[in-house]
């Protein structure tokens, strides 16, 4: 199933925030958009 997730940067350290809305507390980071977006679906598998 696929989720809506929103990536936003830290203009402050360079690193990249990553939360599901429909899925609570599944919420993550990385050092690079790419690897914040593979540390979500992570979550992804471990919520649902």
């Amino acid at each position: 199933m696929k989720w809506r997730v929103i990536l936003e940067p830290d203009l402050e350290t360079g690193e990249w925030a990553v939360w599901c809305p429909e899925l609570p507390g599944c919420v993550s980071a990385g050092e690079t958009e790419q690897e914040a977006l593979e540390n979500i679906r992570l979550c992804d598998r471990t919520l649902s």
